[in-house]
């Protein structure tokens, strides 16, 4: 699956902190930070959650878990976390300016941040909008999924959906962190609609610009 192959690429950017801080905004059940860590290796590794069954499951994988709203203030010192990862998040955000230049402001001028996110300029979204429908990562209410019917809604009943506000070119991603002074030194595209794990590896490599998720690993400026 394109997601599976999202998350190989980011961990693959980790670099080594074995002294250092990982922090992983939108930890989730800690599956994907612990496979990070293992390869980034910090001695401590932090993880924000706010939905409480997911941050117990992440607890439990050894991660501290902090329950903060993304939305506002980091809990962490100016320039005291290491390295930053961040998986299919900011697209939720409403505010991407306060998020990115909370990164800027708490990342260690010697730290690394990896996010990932849907790209909009991805051949399925591309293909929808010639077809005349919505692009499946660009949601236009909280309550239902329309626009496309091949954005199949399968939730089970009452269940929240976690609605997109911000979706993302790799160029707007890429510009948007220069405004906030995170400089890319990786840029990449991972996941291609509808090929497999290996052909998908290829495509991503030839065609940098149309893969299902973007992959940027940035410094501070």
């Amino acid at each position: 699956m394109a997601s599976d192959v999202n998350n190989q690429t980011i961990i693959e950017q980790a670099i080594p902190v074995p002294d250092g801080v990982l922090v992983d905004l939108g930890c989730g059940d800690g599956a994907f930070t612990a496979a990070f860590a293992e390869r980034a290796r910090p001695a401590r590794t932090i993880g924000i959650e706010t939905e409480p069954t997911l941050a117990a499951a992440a607890e439990t994988r050894g991660i501290e878990v902090q329950a903060t709203d993304l939305g506002g203030t980091l809990p962490f010192e100016d320039g005291s976390i290491d390295a930053i990862v961040s998986n299919q998040v900011i697209e939720h955000l409403p505010d991407t300016d306060v998020f990115l230049r909370e990164i800027r402001r708490v990342l260690k001028p010697s730290g690394y941040v990896v996010l990932s996110t849907n790209n909009l300029a991805s051949w399925h979204n591309v293909l929808s909008l010639v077809a005349g429908w919505q692009p499946m990562p660009s949601h236009v209410s909280d309550e239902v999924i329309v626009g496309n019917p091949l954005n199949v809604d399968d939730r089970g009943a009452g269940t929240p959906y976690p609605m997109h506000r911000r979706i993302f070119t790799n160029r707007a991603l890429r510009e948007l962190a220069a405004h906030h002074r995170l400089v890319v030194d990786v840029d990449l595209t991972a996941g291609y609609y509808p090929l497999g794990p290996r052909c998908t590896r290829v495509a991503n490599r030839v065609d940098r610009r149309h893969g299902a998720f973007l992959v940027q690993r940035y410094r501070p400026s």
